[in-house]
């Protein structure tokens, strides 16, 4: 089971979690299409952005495999200041120019071990996102009735 958060053009971003076996072995950056998400999403076509596992770890594209890497790694991706552990001496600077730390990061393949994965639309379908996701009406339809 996948928690898969689809990203549009908007910048809104929709929720859904699916059982989809055929994104397994697929890599960052691979372009997917809808019906192998979801029956609804049929039409629609996908980029892979990102994944993160269950301990959080996100996946780095150029790093081969599924597995864990420790890479010594400067400013960017998984990387964003300067770590905690340093102790409580006041900085001037959270990212020193040049700083690099050796972290923890995951393959680019997905695998079963993969959470979450990040999808951006890059053609629409018959339906827009918005129509698909809506909200239900018969909740505010049961508020009605108890009104009366």
């Amino acid at each position: 089971m996948f928690k898969i958060n689809l990203s549009d053009k908007t910048g809104k971003t929709y929720k859904i979690e699916a059982e989809a076996e055929q994104l397994i072995d697929k890599k960052l950056h691979d372009i997917i299409q809808g019906k192998d998400i979801d029956s609804k999403l049929d039409g629609f076509e996908f980029e892979i952005t990102g994944t993160s596992d269950k301990a959080g770890f996100t996946s780095m594209k150029g790093v081969q495999g599924v597995g864990l890497k420790r890479l010594l790694l400067g400013y960017g991706k998984a990387m964003k200041k300067r770590p905690k552990k340093e102790g409580k001496k006041k900085r001037s600077n959270k990212t020193p120019k040049g700083l690099r730390l050796r972290k923890t990061v995951r393959g680019e393949s997905i695998s079963s071990e993969i959470v979450q994965i990040n999808l951006k639309v890059l053609k629409e379908g018959k339906k827009p996102l918005k129509d698909i996701f809506a909200p239900e009406k018969p909740a505010e339809e049961s508020k009605t009735e108890e009104s009366i």
